[in-house]
């Protein structure tokens, strides 16, 4: 929920190695978040809306949470319950795209029990999750207000985890267009 907590300076982070690749980037975290809970059938409200939009242009996405309790937050559950509101696309739910998976808490046994239950809840929306997820352990690795790293373990796997989402988001879309992706 807070703008600077370190599953948001992580996410953004990962978002500027992105960027940095060529792509254009667009954000929700937080009080972006902070949705009604989900139920079909319901009238959206305005940023439930943009942000469905946002996704359903989306070639990538790259989603972020703090392991609450070994698992997903409440906030980010039901941000992709949202995502229901695809079903009935062309491309449906997350299909197509790559999802790079983050996942932030205060121990390795949450931040991995996280990053297995984004893997699967991504998988169930059709997604294509990254070769590499990010278990980040916050006692040991921080992130500062610019979303840097000293950990150099870290900040190369960021490095990788955008190469693979820009590279895949390309090789999609050329396959797309009917181009060899190769």
């Amino acid at each position: 929920m807070h703008a600077g907590s370190q599953s948001d300076q992580a996410l953004r982070a990962v978002l500027s190695a992105v960027a940095d690749r060529g792509a254009a980037v667009q954000v929700f975290s937080g009080m972006d978040l902070d949705l009604p809970p989900y139920h079909s059938g319901a009238v959206l409200p305005d940023p439930a809306r943009d942000y469905i939009e946002a996704v359903r242009r989306a070639d990538a996405l790259v989603i972020s949470s703090p392991g609450y309790h070994g698992t997903v937050s409440g906030l980010v559950k039901n941000a992709l319950d949202y995502l229901e509101e695809l079903r009935g696309d062309q491309r449906p739910y997350l299909d197509g795209r790559a999802v790079g998976l983050l996942a932030v808490a205060r121990g390795w046994q949450a931040a991995v029990g996280t990053l297995g239950t984004l893997r699967q809840v991504v998988h169930s929306l059709r997604g294509w999750p990254t070769p590499l997820g990010l278990a980040i352990n916050s006692s040991a690795t921080h992130f500062d207000e610019n979303g840097k790293t000293a950990d150099d373990s870290v900040a190369s796997s960021i490095a990788v985890l955008a190469g693979q989402l820009t590279d895949f988001a390309h090789r999609w879309s050329l396959q797309d267009a009917g181009l060899d992706p190769r």
